[in-house]
């Protein structure tokens, strides 16, 4: 695979980040996909300051090569978790569920790779302005908080691409290396997997969450509780009686009642599949089994490079 603006940005050996993906992606997955060749990414929004901590020293334990670590700037203690940070000398942090321009100055001041995630060209431009160093465009088909415009990765990434200078990453729906291909044809300089990394043997997602994922079809994720912060979730007994509740025209303070407090660590890191909040994209029809996360890389970019072989042919 030829070297390009991303795997040069990063210093990496295939344009594929892993996502940032709440209880699912601990220093144990960020290093493997690294080790790998892909960028590794510690999602802090599920953790402690102090854990984030620990989890960034074992990454550098398990790895030599470059990692980063992913914020939703929408979580408490945001000022500790960017010192943190930056006293651990975090080459790369993805920015995501807030401004922009609330850390990249201050970010870039220490010599930190930006990028933050966003889904529409509206807010890739405000990024690009605000100096970040690549942005993710996120289609309406990815797992987790979504954006409320519903934008598809097909239609989203040309139209940022027409109008964005620096590098830019696609990301929802994209599990395979013909999905990768399809990306980079439209315009992207990457590609960033959240699905299919939770579905790897690394993941820390529970054994029960991750056969769930695996058994998933078409049709069984739905975007919803957007007048919160639009999710993608699997349908289950939570999400039926979120639908119930939305027959009564609620109150934001009753979703928000029904919602409660660690929904998704209950369900994606404890297992429970009934009441858990049970975030995943709409590619995990197209998943079928739980693999290595470096089998995952190395079958991605063979097929990327057959799937180029066949194009040249079209």
């Amino acid at each position: 695979m030829a070297p390009n603006r991303i795997t040069q940005l990063f210093k990496i050996q295939y344009p594929i980040i892993q996502a940032g993906m709440i209880w699912n992606s601990g220093w144990k997955l960020a290093s493997a996909v690294s080790n790998a060749g892909g960028l590794g990414i510690i999602g802090a929004g599920s953790m402690y300051p102090e854990i984030l901590r620990e989890h960034i020293q074992k990454c550098k334990k398990a790895t030599e090569r470059p990692f980063g670590v992913n914020v939703p700037m929408l979580y408490p203690d945001i000022d500790k978790i960017m010192a943190i940070i930056v006293e651990e000398d975090v080459k790369i942090v993805f920015t995501s569920a807030g401004n922009p321009k609330t850390y990249t100055s201050f970010l870039k001041e220490k010599g930190i790779i930006v990028v933050h995630v966003v889904s529409s060209v509206k807010f890739a431009l405000k990024s690009q302005e605000a100096g970040v160093d690549a942005v993710v465009a996120e289609g309406f088909e990815a797992g987790g908080h979504n954006g409320r415009e519903e934008t598809t990765t097909f239609t989203l990434i040309p139209m940022v691409k027409e109008q964005l200078n620096i590098p830019l990453i696609a990301a929802g729906g994209i599990a395979t290396g013909r999905g990768m291909l399809a990306a980079m044809i439209l315009g992207a300089d990457g590609v960033q997997v959240g699905t299919r990394f939770v579905a790897s043997e690394e993941s820390s997602a529970h054994r029960a969450f991750k056969e769930m994922v695996v058994n998933a079809k078409e049709g069984d994720t739905v975007l919803t509780l957007k007048e919160l912060a639009p999710v993608r979730l699997i349908k289950n007994k939570f999400f039926e009686d979120v639908q119930s509740l939305y027959a009564k025209k609620p109150s934001l303070e009753q979703l928000k009642e029904l919602l409660g407090r660690a929904r998704a660590k209950r369900g994606m890191f404890e297992g429970d599949l009934e009441e858990g909040e049970l975030e995943i994209g709409q590619i995990s029809g197209l998943i079928h089994d739980v693999k290595p996360a470096a089998q995952i890389l190395r079958e991605m970019a063979a097929e990327f490079e057959a799937a180029k072989k066949e194009v040249q042919k079209l």
